[in-house]
C-alpha cells in the first residue's frame, strides 16, 4: 500500500497551472499535456516493450518444448536443456508478472489518477479565466462535459497507443523476425497480413475519427440541454412546459442515437473485415509451415513456433482494433473539447498592467462609445462624459436599454472600451489589472445567484480570511442574521451552515439578496456598485436596510442603479440616460424642477408604473370611474418617498 501512495502522490494534478494556453494544433494539443508526465510514459513505453518482448519468446519456448519431446534420448535431452527450461520458468514465473506489475503500477496509479486530474484542472484553470461573453455565448453544460471528458480522452489515447500500438508493433516485428529467420517463406503471410492491415486502418480509422468527433459534439449538447433543463427547472415548472421540455431533449438524443448508429456500423464492418484477415493469417501461416515441413526445409519446431506467433498475431490484432477504435473515438472527443479548451483568453490584461491603487476613489467616464461590436449604427453608449467626485453617490437612471449596466459592466472591464477611456484616481483602468480593479469594487446585482455552498461560505466569499463574529457582523447589517439563524437544510445543517442549493435556490429572492449584500458589505471595497440591490425585498426590509446601505456608503464612491426612483432619489447626484446619451444631470430636486425625462419617469413612476414609452403612456390614461355606492375601489395612491404606490381603500 505504501508503494501504491508513493506512486499515487508522485504527479499532483492541482499543482501547478500548466505551461501556458494549450494551444489549437491536434498534436501540439497533446504535446502541452503530455510533456509535463513524459518521464513517466517513457516508462510505461518500456514495460510495453518488455512485456511484448518476451511475449514473442513465450512461442519460440514452445517451439523448443516439441524440438525436445522428439528427442530418442529424453533423459540427455533434459539434463541438456536444463538450463534453458530455468530461464523459461523464470521468465514466465517471476519476470513477466514483475513487468506486468509495473506497467499496471504505472498506469493505475500515476497516470489515470495524475495526469487525468493535471489535464481536467488546468483545462479549468484556462476556461476559468476567459471573459464574460465567453460563457455567456454557450452552454455552461457543454462547457463543463468538455473540460471534463477531454481529460480522459487525451489521457486514454495516449496509454492505448503505447500498449495496443506499440505493442503490436514490437510483436509483429520480432514474430516476423523469427518465422523469417527458420524460413523466409514462413514469414510472407504475416508480412503481407502487416501490408493489409496497415491498408485496412487507413482506409477506415479517418472515418472513425470524423464519425467519433461528430458523436462527441452531438453527445456534448446533450448535455447541454440536459443542464439547461434542470438549471431552468423554476421556469419549466411554472408554464407547465414539461412536453416541450421533453421534445427539445429528446430531439438532440435522437441525434446522438443516429450518429452513434453513424460510427457503430462501421466498427462493424470494421471488425468483420478484421476477422476474416486474421482466420487468412492463421490458415496460411500454417498451411506454408506445413508445406515447408512436408519439403523437410523446416522442422516441426519451426511450425510449432510460427503458428502460436501467428495465433497471437490474430488474437492481438483484434485487441489492437478495438483500441485504435478507442483512440479515434477519444481524439474526436478530445478535438470537440479544443473548441473550449484551446481558446486564447479574451479581454486579457495588458503586457506590463499594474495593480491599480485607489486613494480617494474618483471615477472619470472620458467620451465613452461602446456598441458590444454590432458597428456605430445604434451605439449602446455614444460618447458619454461625466466625472465621479471622491466620496460622492450617483445614480444612474433611464429606461431600460439605456445603457445603465453596460456603463456598470465597462467599468469592471467585463467588456473593452472601443473608444474613451474610463479613470480610477487618474488611472486608466484599460492598463491595470482585472483582478486589483474587481477587488476594488464591490457590487450587489439585481440577479443575484448564490454558491452551492453553506451560508458562512457565501459571505466570506467577500473576504476569504474573515472571522466567524465579521461575518455574523455583516449579515446583521444586511438584516439576514435573522433569518440565517432559523435555516436548516435537507442534510440537517443549520444556520450559518446551512447549504443555499444550486445558485441559492434553496432561499427566497429577498433572502439571496440580503446575503449578497452581506457579502459586499464584508467585501469593504472603497468604490461600491448597487445594480437594483434591494429590487427582491419587500417594503419594511428594504427601507431597514437602506437605512443600513446609507452607513455603508460612507466615504465610498457609491454608483446605484434602479428603476425604482425613490431607491436612489437621496443620491447626492443622479445621472439620466437615454439611448445611450448622457441627457439630464443633477440633484432630485434640480431634475424634477427642470422638467424634463426624469421628472416624467418620476411622476409616471409615482403613478405606480414606468412606462417604456412615456408618451404613449400619458395619452392611455383615462379618468377614474367611480364606483356604484356600497362598492369597494382599490387604487394607487402616490406617496413621496416611496417607489410602490400605496393601495388605499375607499367605500
Amino acid at each position: 500500500m505504501s508503494l501504491f501512495s508513493f506512486l499515487q502522490s508522485r504527479v499532483r494534478g492541482t499543482a501547478g497551472t500548466g505551461p501556458g494556453t494549450p494551444p489549437a494544433g491536434l498534436a501540439a494539443f497533446y504535446w502541452h499535456f503530455v510533456r509535463q508526465t513524459k518521464g513517466w510514459y517513457a516508462l510505461m513505453f518500456a514495460t510495453s516493450l518488455a512485456v511484448a518482448l518476451i511475449d514473442t519468446v513465450i512461442p519460440l519456448f514452445i517451439g523448443k518444448l516439441v524440438s525436445l519431446m522428439q528427442a530418442a534420448d529424453r533423459h540427455a535431452a533434459l539434463a541438456q536443456q536444463g538450463m534453458m527450461l530455468a530461464g523459461m520458468l523464470a521468465l514466465i514465473l517471476v519476470v513477466r508478472p514483475l513487468i506486468m506489475f509495473a506497467d499496471i503500477a504505472i498506469r493505475q496509479n500515476v497516470l489515470i489518477p495524475g495526469a487525468t486530474s493535471l489535464i481536467r484542472w488546468q483545462s479549468h484553470w484556462h476556461v476559468i479565466r476567459q471573459g464574460l461573453p465567453f460563457f455567456q455565448n454557450d452552454f455552461a453544460g457543454r462547457i463543463a462535459n468538455r473540460v471534463m471528458q477531454t481529460a480522459n480522452a487525451l489521457r486514454e489515447s495516449v496509454m492505448s497507443a503505447i500498449r495496443a500500438v506499440w505493442y503490436i508493433a514490437v510483436y509483429g516485428a520480432s514474430a516476423l523476425t523469427l518465422m523469417a529467420l527458420a524460413d523466409w517463406r514462413l514469414g510472407l503471410p504475416t508480412l503481407l497480413w502487416f501490408a493489409g492491415y496497415a491498408v485496412f486502418l487507413r482506409r477506415f480509422v479517418p472515418r472513425m475519427r470524423d464519425l467519433a468527433k461528430a458523436s462527441s459534439e452531438v453527445r456534448s449538447l446533450v448535455m447541454a440541454r440536459i443542464v439547461d433543463s434542470y438549471t431552468n427547472i423554476l421556469t419549466v415548472k411554472l408554464f407547465a412546459r414539461l412536453a416541450d421540455e421533453d421534445a427539445y431533449v429528446r430531439e438532440v438524443i435522437d441525434e446522438h442515437q443516429d450518429a452513434i448508429g453513424a460510427h457503430m456500423q462501421l466498427i462493424s464492418r470494421f471488425m468483420f473485415w478484421l476477422s476474416l484477415m486474421n482466420a487468412a493469417l492463421l490458415t496460411a501461416t500454417t498451411a506454408v509451415g506445413i508445406w515447408l515441413w512436408t519439403q523437410d526445409a523446416i522442422g516441426a519446431s519451426a511450425v510449432a513456433t510460427a503458428v502460436p506467433l501467428a495465433w497471437q498475431i490474430a488474437n492481438v490484432a483484434g485487441w489492437v482494433s478495438w483500441e485504435v477504435t478507442g483512440i479515434f473515438e477519444n481524439i474526436g472527443v478530445v478535438q470537440e473539447g479544443m473548441q473550449t479548451i484551446a481558446v486564447p483568453h479574451g479581454g486579457v490584461d495588458r503586457p506590463g498592467a499594474r495593480k491599480l491603487e485607489v486613494s480617494r476613489g474618483e471615477i472619470r467616464f472620458e467620451d465613452v462609445f461602446f456598441t458590444y461590436g454590432r458597428g456605430s449604427a445604434h451605439p449602446v453608449l455614444d460618447h458619454v462624459s461625466f466625472d465621479i467626485a471622491p466620496g460622492e453617490r450617483v445614480g444612474l437612471v433611464g429606461r431600460s436599454g439605456a445603457g445603465k449596466s453596460t456603463l456598470v459592466n465597462l467599468l469592471l472591464r467585463f467588456y473593452e472600451l472601443e473608444q474613451g477611456a474610463i479613470r480610477i484616481d487618474g488611472q486608466d483602468i484599460g492598463g491595470v489589472t482585472q483582478e486589483s480593479l474587481r477587488a476594488a469594487i464591490g457590487m450587489v446585482t439585481q440577479d443575484t445567484s448564490l454558491l452551492h455552498r453553506s451560508i458562512a461560505a457565501n459571505i466570506r466569499y467577500g473576504r476569504p480570511g474573515a472571522s466567524d463574529e465579521q461575518i455574523c457582523s455583516a449579515a446583521r447589517k444586511a438584516q439576514a442574521h435573522d433569518f440565517i439563524c432559523g435555516l436548516r437544510d435537507w442534510k440537517g445543517r443549520t444556520g450559518y451552515g446551512a447549504h443555499v442549493g444550486e445558485r441559492g435556490v434553496k432561499l427566497s429572492g429577498g433572502q439571496r439578496q440580503r446575503v449578497a449584500i452581506a457579502r459586499v458589505v464584508l467585501k469593504d471595497a472603497p468604490i461600491l456598485v448597487l445594480d437594483e440591490a434591494t429590487s427582491a425585498l419587500d417594503s419594511e426590509v428594504e427601507l431597514a436596510i437602506q437605512e443600513q446601505l446609507l452607513g455603508l456608503m460612507e466615504g465610498k464612491t457609491v454608483i446605484a442603479i434602479a428603476h425604482r426612483l425613490s431607491t436612489i432619489a437621496r443620491m447626492d447626484r443622479l445621472i439620466v440616460l437615454d439611448e445611450g446619451r448622457l441627457v439630464e444631470q443633477g440633484s432630485h430636486e434640480e431634475l424634477l424642477r427642470l422638467g424634463g425625462l426624469y421628472e416624467r419617469l418620476w411622476r409616471h413612476q409615482s403613478g405606480g408604473f414606468l412606462a417604456p414609452d412615456i408618451a404613449a403612456a400619458e395619452t392611455a390614461v383615462e379618468p377614474p370611474v367611480e364606483p356604484p355606492p356600497g362598492k369597494i375601489r382599490v387604487e394607487p395612491m402616490p406617496e413621496a418617498g416611496t417607489d410602490d404606490a400605496s393601495l388605499v381603500t375607499r367605500t
